[in-house]
């Protein structure tokens, strides 16, 4: 480990030293009213409702709007496209919308784009990727051209969270015409920038839409035109940043972050995501060690959690011990917590019948390689033998979908959302997802997700919550941060959702 991260400083360092030979004057983006910005991975194609990536997600906001947009430096949930809200009953959301909204390509705003939007989208035909964000929706009724009513297909608390910009409005006509191949290759949205050039996963143009509607809650954006490139090496990203051909970059390590700020703006901020382990009690018909509640406690009382999240997570990550972020409404504290302490591991894998140990497959997806060789070494210690499968994040889930995974390592960022609403459910609620079923915690999940009873919710959300620690379903690993770099031109505010609000920023 030591060795990785004087390995990461020596090559920042060579790119540090060899920038300073060609830096270059911070200003002619701020001069041309042009913010660039970069990722490490391509974004996806932009039809919001099929990406899963934050990059593409990141870009859509910027194009589309929905019918409400929530306020996180305040909490509060904001008319957008709708003007205005109200639930007419528990299943029945009615809208007003708003009056005189264009969208980029000179289409009025009306209900129709509402309607024919979300009840496309809900058609399992259509492939949304997260179900969850629009199978609560039965259908959408026209009421009149600025009226509309959500008939909902069950009872859901996040409602009104995924209408807030997740469940963007396309207009209809080109909708119905180009379908979702047509806003993948021309995406048009009321947002408040609109796209003007796309090299598909590798550069996307945007530029500020003046015609954006005078009330939008995101405001008018105060730069003119962004730029995103996808740039798969950091130390390209690095070296473009200090010589001014970069404004923002972000995910960026703790080691590097810490060689850079010496030269940029460096900024740390926590976000909503988690890494855990997962186990899967009913993984080749429970006859995985795995399925012993005993090993699975031994599993995390082996694997020094702390130090995987101070080396790895960074000073500002700590160890979980519910299987939630702490920030997230419902997020129980006072659960069973599994120190580090390889002797009780060892004492439980005896009493569970392993004391030579025993040999376990983990797939990973979305996390760095080195932390899934950390965990197998610390298990190692107590004679588990962890054969390690890396794979592409679909393809992981797919095989945890299958139950032919015992034990899966990835990271969840509930979409951004802080509500335990957007993550318990789908790890625990009885989906495809829940590898445990457990029918007590998926009832007391259902009861949860169903209530518009704060305190009644919060209850549940408690109970499931301490029931998964005491039966040790999940390993949680510690909560992730960011470190963006800026250019010293750039006001920026980081948000623990993972979306960049570039149409919030400003030049100095």
């Amino acid at each position: 480990m030591k060795l990785e991260r004087s390995i990461l400083s020596t090559v920042l360092g060579a790119t540090l030293a060899c920038s300073s030979l060609y830096a270059l004057p911070a200003l002619a983006d701020k001069a041309n009213d042009t913010l660039n910005v970069a990722f490490a991975a391509e974004p996806e194609a932009l039809d919001t409702y099929k990406i899963a990536g934050r990059e593409g997600l990141i870009l859509a906001r910027h194009i589309y709007d929905g019918l409400l947009y929530k306020d996180l430096d305040s909490g509060e949930f904001k008319p957008a496209l709708a003007e205005s809200w109200q639930f007419i009953d528990p299943m029945t959301i009615e809208f007003k919308l708003r009056h005189g909204v264009k969208f980029h390509n000179g289409a009025d705003f009306s209900a129709d784009d509402v309607v024919t939007t979300l009840n496309t989208v809900i058609k399992p035909d259509y492939g949304t990727r997260y179900q969850i964000s629009v199978d609560w929706i039965d259908h959408v009724e026209k009421l009149d051209d600025y009226s509309v009513r959500i008939h909902m297909a069950k009872p859901f608390a996040g409602a009104v969270e995924m209408l807030a910009d997740a469940l963007p409005i396309y207009p209809h006509a080109y909708f119905v015409e180009k379908g979702s191949a047509g806003m993948s290759a021309m995406p048009v949205g009321t947002g408040p920038y609109r796209l003007v050039e796309q090299t598909p996963g590798v550069r996307y143009v945007l530029e500020r839409f003046e015609q954006h509607y005078s009330d939008s809650p995101k405001g008018q954006p105060a730069i003119k035109h962004i730029v995103a490139r996808t740039i798969p090496e950091m130390n390209t990203q690095y070296a473009e940043l200090m010589s001014g051909k970069l404004d923002w970059i972000w995910r960026i390590p703790p080691d590097q972050a810490a060689q850079l700020e010496r030269r940029v703006k460096v900024v740390n901020a926590p976000i909503m995501r988690i890494s855990y382990v997962n186990f899967a009690s009913s993984a080749n018909n429970s006859a995985s060690p795995i399925s012993n509640p005993l090993v699975r406690k031994a599993i995390i009382h082996a694997v020094n959690r702390e130090q995987i999240a101070r080396v790895f997570g960074g000073e500002a990550s700590a160890v979980l011990n519910s299987a939630c972020n702490p920030v997230q409404f419902g997020c129980e504290q006072d659960v069973a917590r599994y120190e580090y302490d390889p002797e009780q591991a060892r004492a439980l894998l005896k009493e569970a019948g392993y004391p030579e140990g025993f040999e376990l497959d983990m797939t990973f997806a979305a996390m760095p390689r080195p932390v899934a060789e950390v965990i197998a070494a610390e298990l190692d210690k107590v004679g588990i033998r962890l054969k390690l499968n890396e794979n592409q994040y679909a393809a992981a889930v797919q095989k945890w979908r299958e139950g032919s995974v015992p034990a899966l390592f990835s990271n969840w960022g509930s979409y951004g959302i802080g509500d335990v609403a957007f993550i318990l459910s789908n790890f625990f609620g009885g989906g495809e997802d829940d590898q445990i079923n457990d029918p007590e915690v998926a009832a007391l999940l259902q009861a949860a997700d169903t209530a518009n009873d704060r305190e009644l919710r919060q209850s549940n959300y408690s109970q499931a919550l301490k029931k998964i620690a005491d039966e040790a379903y999940w390993m949680p690993m510690y909560n992730f941060n960011i470190n963006y770099g800026l250019s010293a031109d750039l006001n920026f505010t980081p948000h623990p959702d993972e979306f960049a609000r570039w149409w919030l920023a400003s030049w100095k």
